[in-house]
C-alpha cells in the first residue's frame, strides 16, 4: 500500500461540518459556503474595520476573517444558551487564574469543519490563509501547563457537549515575551491587546462590584439571628469579556468569561474642579492596575497584595455571576449546587469557599449550616503540586486588612472544622496544628489549600503517582480524615489542537488509514498498532516526521541563525525553566558528548540536535543561569568543527502555544527528566507522545502512566524513584561524592567552572556550579550516570530506523488515554454530575452548497 503524506497546511477530514443554514438564509453572518465566507470577510473589512479592501493590510484581513468566523460561533452560542436555559441544565464552572488558549483562528476553523472553504474564500480575495493565521497575537494569559490544561478542558467540554463556562482574568499584559540577548533571558512586555482582540465580546451590562478593606458590622435581624454586614472602603467593578468556545463538529459553543477591573467611579469631578487633576482619575488608574499583569512579582508585599486582590476579584465576580444566572433561571438560592459545579483549578481560586459563604449568609440570608452544605456540594478542588511552598498562604494581618469579612468566615469555618478533628482524633494537638486553616508557625498564615480541602466535596490529583503522593505527603491528614473525597483525574490534552491542527500531515495519514473518529475518540488510535508492522506505512510515517522536522529547522534558522539537519535525531526539552524540571541535567549530557568528541576527533556518534525552549520566572536566579548555560554551550558546540558535524544545540526563544505547534510534531525524543516525585503530571509529555516522539524520563508524574500504556520496551527509563529520592535525601545526600566517584562528571563540572563556556569568566556560572556541588536539591548529580547510560542507549536504538519508527507509531497508537476528552468525562461523570446536552439548530440546515 502506498501512503501519500502530501504537503498540507491544515488537516483534511471527511467529517461533515457543523450544520449549515438553508440556502435561502445563507448570508454573510452565518453561511458556511465559500461565497458567504468571502463576502463576510469583505464586509467586515469595510463595515467593522472601516477600511477599504484595496488598502487593507494583512492584519486587517486577519481581523475581518476572525470576525467572520466569530459570527458563525456566535450563531451556535446563541442556540447553546437557549438550550441551557430551556432545560435548566447543570453547568461546570471552571475557575482558573490562567487560560493559555493559544491562537484562536486555526482552532475554530478546524472545529467548524470549514478549512477548505476558508482557504478558498481567502484565495479568491487574493490572500493566503497561512499568512493571515500568522497575524494573530497569541494571548499570553497563562504561565504554562496550568493555563494550557484549562484551555484543553474547555475544548473538550464543548466537544463532548457538556454545559460549561470558564472563568478567569482578562490580563491586559500577559506572560512576558522572551528575547535572548547575549545568551541571557530578557523580558519584554506582552502587549497582546495592542491591536485589539477580535475574539472577545465586551459585556458592559455584565458588571459586578467587588469590595476590599473596610470593616464589618454585626446586628440581629428581625428574627433575632446574628448577622454581619461588610462595609468595604474600596469598591472595584468587574466587567465581563466573553470568548466563544466552539466544540469539534458539534453545535455546542460554550463561553470563556474573563473579568476586567474598572473603578466604580472612574472620574472624580469634584477633584477635577478643585484643580486636583491626578486625583480626578486616580481611582480609575488604581482600579485598572488590578488586572493589568499576569502574576505580579509577589516577593514584595505590594506584589502579594495585588495577587491576592486579583484572585479574590475574579472569584467574586464569577460567583456573583452564577447567582445572577440562577436568578434568571428562576432557581432558588438553595438550589445553587444543583445548577453549578464549581471547580478550583489549583489553590489560586480557593478564596471562593469563603466568598460563596459570604454571599449566601450575608447577602442571601441563609443559615450557616445550610450555606455550608451548599458550598461543599458545589466546590471541587484540583491540586497541581507536591511542592509545599507552592500551596499558597497569605500573611494573616495583610489578609485581614484586605478581606476582613472573609477572615471572620475562615475563623468560623476553622473553629467548626477543628471541632470535627478533635472528635475524630482526641488529644492529637499536633494534628490540629497541621490541619488548621491558620498556620501558627512563625508569623500567622491563612492556608488556602486547607481552605479548599475543607470547603470541597471532592479533591483530586492530576496523575496516578501524584494522587498517591498527595495522600501520603502534603494532604495526608485530610486524606486520613476524608478518604472518600480523594480521587485521581490524570491530565489530558486535546487531540484537535495538538495533532489535527498542529500536525496536519500526520492527521491526514492517520485518517486515511483508520478513519476520522479518533479525533473525538482517541482510544481508536489503537487501530494503528498493526500498521507498525507495515513497511510502507512506516516509510510514510518517517516522511511525515521528516517534513515536520524540516519545518521546525526552517523556523529555528530564521529565529536563531542555527542550522539543524532534519535527518538528525531531534532531542527536545521545552517547558518552564525550573530546577526540578532539570534542564541542567540535559545540558550536562550535551557537555559530556562535547568532551568525548574533543578528546577523540575520530569518534563517530549518532548525530543529534538538542533543542530547548521555555521561560524562567523573572526573579528566578538559578533558572536564568541555566538558560545562559544552554546558550553558552550552544555557541561553543555550534561553532566547533570538531563537534558540530555530530552535535547542534538550539534554544528557541519565547516558547508559547503557537511555537509548540511547530515543535511537538518534529520531536524524535521527548525529555521528561524531572526529579521523581516533583512533577504533578505534566502535559507536554502527552503532546510529544501523541505526535510520535519517544520519551526519555523518570518515573515522575504522568510518565508512569505513559510507560504503562506504551510499554516499557518503548520508553527510555532512568533515574531514582520517588521513594529512593526521598530516602537518599533523608539519609544525607552528598552531591560532591558523585563527582568524586565519576571522572566523566567531574570533567563536565570542571569545564563549566573553569569558564570554558563563558569566555574565561569563572564567575558567570559559579552560582550554578556551587548549587550543584554543595546542595543539588533536585538530585541532578545522583541521576547523572544513569541518564548518560540511558541516552547512550537512545543513540543505539536510533541507528535502527525501522525499529525506531515502530516505537514511534506505537507511542501515538497508545496515547488515547491522555486525551482531555477522557479526563473531562471523568470529571463530569464522577465529580460534577454534568450531563451531555445536545444543541440542535432551530433553523436546521441543509448540507453546504
Amino acid at each position: 500500500m502506498t501512503y501519500n503524506t502530501g504537503s498540507l497546511d491544515m488537516p483534511k477530514t471527511n467529517a461533515a461540518p457543523v450544520e449549515a443554514l438553508p440556502l435561502s438564509a445563507e448570508n454573510e453572518r452565518t453561511g458556511l459556503s465559500v461565497m458567504a465566507l468571502r463576502e463576510a470577510i469583505r464586509d467586515h473589512v469595510i463595515y467593522s474595520l472601516g477600511r477599504h479592501p484595496s488598502v487593507a493590510s494583512k492584519h486587517d484581513f486577519y481581523r475581518a476573517l476572525a470576525l467572520a468566523v466569530r459570527d458563525r460561533l456566535q450563531h451556535r452560542w446563541a442556540h447553546t444558551v437557549d438550550i441551557y436555559f430551556e432545560k435548566a441544565v447543570k453547568k461546570a464552572c471552571y475557575l482558573s487564574a490562567e487560560f493559555l488558549m493559544g491562537p484562536h483562528l486555526g482552532n475554530n476553523i478546524v472545529n467548524l469543519g470549514i478549512e477548505e472553504e476558508v482557504r478558498q474564500a481567502v484565495s479568491e480575495l487574493g490572500l493566503n490563509l497561512d499568512e493571515l493565521l500568522a497575524q494573530e497575537e497569541e494571548p499570553g494569559l497563562g504561565n504554562g501547563g496550568l493555563g494550557r490544561l484549562a484551555a484543553c478542558y474547555l475544548d473538550s467540554l464543548a466537544t463532548l457537549e457538556r454545559p460549561a463556562i470558564g472563568y478567569g482574568i482578562r490580563y491586559e499584559f500577559g506572560i512576558f515575551d522572551q528575547e535572548i540577548r547575549d545568551g541571557w533571558q530578557s523580558e519584554i512586555t506582552d502587549k497582546w491587546l495592542h491591536a485589539g482582540n477580535p475574539w472577545e465580546i465586551e459585556k458592559p451590562e455584565t458588571v459586578y462590584r467587588v469590595g476590599f478593606g473596610g470593616h464589618t458590622e454585626s446586628w440581629q435581624d428581625e428574627e433575632g439571628r446574628y448577622r454581619v454586614r461588610w462595609v468595604p472602603n474600596e469598591v472595584i467593578k468587574g466587567t465581563a469579556y466573553d470568548t466563544p468556545i466552539q466544540g469539534y463538529r458539534v453545535n455546542t459553543c460554550n463561553t470563556l468569561r474573563l473579568w476586567s477591573a474598572e473603578a466604580a467611579e472612574s472620574f472624580d469631578f469634584q477633584a477635577f474642579n478643585t484643580g486636583d487633576y491626578y486625583q480626578a482619575v486616580g481611582k480609575k488608574v488604581r482600579s485598572e492596575t488590578l488586572t493589568k499583569v499576569l502574576y505580579p512579582n509577589d516577593e514584595p508585599e505590594i506584589g502579594k497584595r495585588l495577587r491576592l486582590a486579583q484572585q479574590y476579584f475574579f472569584v467574586s465576580c464569577s460567583l456573583q455571576d452564577m447567582l445572577h444566572f440562577l436568578d434568571l433561571a428562576g432557581g432558588q438560592t438553595q438550589s445553587f449546587s444543583r445548577y453549578f459545579a464549581v471547580q478550583l483549578n489549583d489553590t489560586h481560586p480557593s478564596i471562593g469557599v469563603a466568598e460563596l459563604m459570604r454571599l449566601l449568609v450575608d447577602e442571601r440570608r441563609l443559615d450557616w449550616d445550610e450555606a455550608w452544605t451548599i458550598t461543599q456540594d458545589s466546590f471541587g478542588y484540583t491540586n497541581h503540586t507536591l511542592l509545599p511552598e507552592a500551596l499558597e498562604t497569605w500573611d494573616l494581618p495583610m489578609f485581614g486588612e484586605m478581606l476582613p469579612r472573609h477572615l471572620e468566615i475562615i475563623y468560623e469555618v476553622n473553629r467548626r472544622f477543628l471541632d470535627q478533628v478533635r472528635l475524630r482524633y482526641p488529644g492529637d494537638d499536633a494534628r490540629l496544628a497541621r490541619m488548621s486553616l491558620i498556620g501558627e508557625a512563625g508569623s500567622k498564615q491563612v492556608r488556602m489549600a486547607h481552605l479548599a480541602c475543607v470547603g470541597s466535596h471532592a479533591i483530586n490529583g492530576v496523575a496516578a503517582l501524584h494522587s498517591e503522593l498527595l495522600k501520603g505527603s502534603v494532604l495526608k491528614d485530610f486524606y486520613e480524615l476524608w478518604p472518600e473525597r480523594f480521587s485521581n483525574k490524570t491530565n489530558g490534552v486535546t487531540p484537535r489542537r495538538f495533532l489535527a491542527l498542529a500536525n496536519p500531515r500526520l492527521c491526514d495519514l492517520i485518517t486515511r488509514s483508520i478513519g476520522e473518529s479518533w479525533i473525538t475518540h482517541a482510544e481508536q488510535l489503537r487501530q494503528l498498532e498493526p500498521l507498525a508492522e507495515d513497511a510502507a506505512f512506516r516509510e510514510a510515517w518517517r516522511a511525515v516526521k521528516q517534513a515536520n522536522k524540516q519545518r521546525l529547522a526552517d523556523y529555528v534558522r530564521k529565529q536563531t541563525g542555527i542550522e539543524l539537519d532534519p535527518s538528525w535525531l531531534f532531542d527536545i526539552q521545552v517547558k518552564r525553566i525550573h530546577e526540578y524540571k532539570r534542564q541542567h541535567l540535559n545540558i550536562l549530557y550535551v557537555i559530556t558528548l562535547y568532551n568525548r568528541l574533543k578528546r577523540d576527533p575520530k569518534l563517530s556518534i549518532a548525530p543529534r540536535a538538542f533543542i530547548f525552549g521555555g521561560k524562567a520566572a523573572p526573579g528566578y536566579f538559578i533558572a536564568k543561569r541555566i538558560i545562559k548555560l544552554i546558550n553558552a554551550v550552544s555557541e561553543a558546540v555550534n561553532n566547533d568543527p570538531d563537534v558540530n558535524k555530530y552535535l547542534r544545540v538550539a534554544f528557541v526563544p519565547n516558547f508559547n502555544v503557537e511555537i509548540a505547534q511547530l515543535i511537538y510534531p518534529a520531536a524524535d525524543l521527548s525529555e521528561q527528566i524531572s526529579m521523581a516525585g516533583k512533577e504533578a503530571s505534566g502535559t507536554g509529555n502527552m503532546k510529544f507522545m501523541l505526535n510520535g516522539a519517544l520519551t526519555i524520563g523518570t518515573l515522575d508524574g504522568a510518565n508512569v502512566e505513559i510507560r504503562e500504556e506504551v510499554g516499557a520496551e518503548n520508553f527510555f527509563l532512568f533515574g531514582l524513584t520517588a521513594e529512593e529520592a526521598v530516602r537518599l535525601q533523608q539519609e544525607g545526600y552528598r552531591p560532591y561524592a558523585y563527582i568524586e566517584g565519576n571522572p566523566q562528571l567531574a570533567e563536565v563540572i570542571q569545564l563549566i567552572a573553569s569558564g570554558h563556556f563563558s569566555n574565561g569568566d569563572a564567575e558567570v556560572f559559579r552560582p550554578l556550579v556551587d548549587n550543584l556541588c554543595q546542595h543539588d536539591p533536585f538530585l541532578v548529580l545522583a541521576d547523572y550516570a544513569d541518564y548518560v547510560a540511558c541516552q547512550d542507549k537512545v543513540s543505539d536504538v536510533w541507528q535502527d530506523p525501522e525499529n525506531w519508527t515502530r516505537m514511534s507509531i506505537l507511542n501515538t497508537a497508545r496515547a488515547g488515554k491522555f486525551s482531555s476528552d477522557r479526563a473531562i468525562r471523568e470529571y463530569c461523570d464522577e465529580i460534577w454530575n454534568v450531563r451531555p446536552v445536545s444543541v440542535t439548530m432551530k433553523d436546521r440546515a441543509e448540507p453546504k452548497q
